[in-house]
């Protein structure tokens, strides 16, 4: 058993946010699922409270293909935002960030991750192209 569920409040679509094939048509209550092996639990708990981006989910992705895929399925019916970070079409805040992005934030030679940085505060989506140019730049 994981030690932390993510419980996740929705107005009433619960069931189709957890996109829980399968289970006969009417209103659950609440919805266990998984997503990548993470056990999560959807409330139709009513309108009284919305996501916030005080609450998101970071998706590390290790190619551009990955970033590319979720960032179009998540955004579908949903909202981009800037630095990889976007809505999804109930509200819920996700980060879509490719592995590399820590690793050159996160390098000794502070311009270089400067130059990441701000490469990345330009972008919706992140491109691991650009910013590998950035961190690659001579300077």
């Amino acid at each position: 058993m994981q030690r932390i569920t993510p419980f996740l409040w929705f107005d009433n679509q619960a069931e189709a946010g957890a996109k829980a094939s399968g289970m006969p048509t009417g209103t659950a209550m609440t919805v266990a699922f998984q997503l990548e092996g993470q056990e999560f639990t959807a409330l139709n708990g009513g309108p009284q409270f919305k996501f916030t981006e005080a609450t998101s989910f970071v998706v590390n992705c290790e190619t551009q293909k990955e970033v590319d895929d979720l960032w179009k399925k998540l955004s579908d019916g949903g909202e981009e935002g800037p630095c990889g970070w976007l809505k999804d079409k109930y509200g819920l805040s996700w980060q879509i960030a490719p592995t590399v992005l820590g690793k050159m934030l996160q390098d000794n030679d502070a311009r270089k991750s400067e130059r990441v940085m701000k490469a990345m505060l330009l972008m919706k989506k992140l491109e691991i192209e650009g910013l590998k140019r950035a961190y690659e730049q001579a300077g």
